[in-house]
């Protein structure tokens, strides 16, 4: 009897599966559904908050500064500012506490905000997948034309890095002290509550887009996304692939929703890797793909992944809380002024 070639004995000795069943993709996910049902509440919270200050109706229930969240700019403005004077700003707080737990993350935990946290990311990918389900594929740019696309959100990033970078702490508490900087989280509301024709035809272009290309927004124009990514080039994290038992199957790469070669590198470095495990849980070869620690070479399961993000989110919004350095400080009478007339005010 003819023995069998050395990659087939290879590729059947690989066939056992993983002893214990891969649950990265279902930890994952409810992470991802716990933040967005957060945010989902939150925005609920707000618009009600928002509508009562309108009708002069008392409101029921404060204002949430978690809202703060969707105020990246406020953030990095507040961030430079706190650097520059060692002062908590008074204006959009949690702005800043949120944007520094976000890129702590990414230092630590690679780029898992957007992986494992970030609302329009966790849409965005069941919408490439609701495309992939319907049309049985999702489609890709030319290398060429995806690679130009890509810069885009980094041109993106440094255009909001110089205009903060080069405003003075004054300004921004100057700019933010203003009426437009009080109420910008009730100015995005009403972006959304009074869409006009344009950004409802490039809301939902984008939408199409997103169907048939994955993460369209995050991967080509997500100046947040892009921030995240530069930091993660810092994280200890790493997805490692073990050259001597990988069988060659290219089913990492092909679950890669970043489109990285996986199957072709010994370690994942891209700034566009979003550690969301997709590859790991892809790999039928037991121990030859996982997310590890650099140097000390130890596996980072999704469940200790799981685990580190919400401790450093609750930590940091729990301190923030105990230090007073979540809520807005910003008097009721002023709120009672400004919302109903938040269409007034442009940027200064």
């Amino acid at each position: 009897m003819t023995a069998a070639p050395p990659q087939v004995r290879r590729e059947k000795k690989a066939c056992r599966r993983r002893t214990a069943k891969d649950r990265s993709q279902q930890i994952r996910r409810a992470v991802q559904a716990a933040f967005l049902l957060l945010n989902v509440w939150i925005g609920v919270e707000f618009y009600l908050w928002v509508r009562a200050y309108e009708t002069g109706a008392a409101p029921a229930a404060g204002r949430p500064p978690g809202v703060e969240g969707w105020l990246p700019i406020a953030g990095m403005m507040n961030t430079k500012y706190f650097f520059e004077t060692g002062r908590v700003p008074a204006v959009h707080p949690a702005a800043m506490v949120l944007f520094l737990t976000f890129t702590g993350l990414s230092l630590l935990l690679r780029k898992s905000f957007c992986g494992w946290l970030c609302p329009v990311g966790t849409v965005s990918e069941y919408l490439w997948k609701l495309g992939r389900d319907t049309f049985r594929r999702n489609f890709f740019l030319p290398r060429w034309l995806d690679t130009g696309l890509r810069s885009l959100k980094y041109v993106l990033l440094g255009l909001f890095v110089y205009a903060v970078g080069t405003m003075p702490a004054a300004a921004i508490q100057q700019f933010l002290g203003s009426p437009y900087g009080i109420v910008a989280e009730v100015k995005m509301l009403n972006f959304f509550r009074h869409m006009g024709v344009t950004a409802a035809v490039v809301i939902a272009a984008l939408v199409i887009a997103s169907i048939f290309v994955q993460n369209f927004w995050c991967r080509y124009l997500c100046p947040y996304g892009a921030l995240m990514g530069l930091a993660a080039l810092l994280s200890p994290l790493r997805i490692r692939r073990n050259a001597a038992t990988c069988i060659d199957c290219g089913k990492c790469a092909k679950a890669c929703p970043e489109r990285l070669p996986v199957d072709k590198l010994v370690q994942i470095r891209s700034a566009e890797c979003i550690g969301c495990l997709e590859c790991v849980a892809a790999c039928p070869v037991e121990d030859t793909l996982d997310m590890q620690v650099t140097g000390a070479k130890r596996r980072a399961p999704a469940w200790a992944m799981a685990a580190a993000i919400v401790v450093i989110f609750c930590g940091a919004t729990g301190w923030a809380m105990y230090a007073g350095h979540w809520q807005t400080h910003v008097p009721s009478d002023v709120y009672r002024e400004l919302i109903p007339r938040a269409h007034e005010f442009s940027h200064p």
